[in-house]
């Protein structure tokens, strides 16, 4: 019997892959066989990340571009297209954080991270899913967070865009799963990441992080790898619309 999750032959986009979350993800699924295009816009960091990941004898690409910009991300898709590179699995990754209570919030700001966390996955995941269903087949992974559920003060346009995830996720599959696409998330817990390193530096916060979360812990980045192979591969393809959390039980408690 073939192991249902062997992603050899198939090419990964990992939006946000240069470091972090996006990082640990891409090295997930390139261990279980995958191309992986990591993508950023900081085209140093992002060479300096494939040469590592070629030295552990991955097969890596890279594409520098803007998630926000659709020009840059269609233009993207158009060079994959000329060079017949097939993107079967998506990981909308790329995503920012922006602290600030909602009275003193600037509209551009709270736009910035809209379009950064939620309206790149929609717009990404159009074009791939274009493709895909030419294709007859393929994977979407958005990156959700706990806030898909729950608010917590001062982070109201990510909590805004994360619950947005959580639907997207689903609007995708209710239309592209006839296709043969299978879209689905991931709500990660709190993770040691350089976005929250101001959080983990702060005793009080970290104190409640490991208090609240039953695992009595944070998580670390390379924990998502699991789950996004799984939904990466043929181990899914009856998986739909689906949000999986990778948060060490802290949305299941009070």
């Amino acid at each position: 019997m073939s192991n249902p999750f062997d992603l050899s032959g198939r090419t990964a986009l990992v939006t946000g892959s240069s470091r972090g979350l996006g990082r640990a993800i891409a090295e997930g699924l390139a261990g279980a066989g995958a191309r992986i295009i990591l993508n950023g816009i900081n085209s140093r960091r992002l060479e300096d990340a494939a040469t590592e990941m070629r030295a552990a004898g991955y097969d890596v690409l890279t594409a520098v571009f803007d998630v926000t910009d659709e020009a840059a991300i269609v233009s993207a898709f158009a060079s994959f297209d000329a060079d017949n590179i097939s993107v079967d699995i998506l990981v909308n990754n790329a995503g920012m954080q922006f602290r600030k209570p909602m009275v003193e919030l600037a509209t551009a700001d709270w736009q910035r991270v809209i379009d950064t966390n939620l309206t790149s996955a929609f717009v990404i995941g159009r074009e791939a899913a274009r493709r895909m269903m030419t294709r007859g087949q393929g994977k979407i992974i958005n990156i959700g967070s706990l806030t898909s559920e729950l608010a917590r003060a001062t982070v109201a346009p990510y909590t805004v865009a994360k619950g947005g995830i959580k639907m997207l996720t689903k609007a995708m599959a209710a239309e592209w799963g006839e296709h043969g696409i299978q879209a689905n998330a991931i709500g990660p817990g709190y993770m040691v990441t350089d976005m929250n390193e101001a959080l983990i530096s702060n005793p009080q916060f970290d104190s409640w992080v490991k208090t609240r979360t039953p695992a009595r812990r944070w998580g670390r980045p390379e924990e998502l790898a699991g789950t996004a192979v799984y939904l990466a591969s043929s181990a899914a393809d009856y998986v739909n619309g689906q949000i999986i959390y990778v948060d060490g039980g802290m949305i299941s408690v009070l």
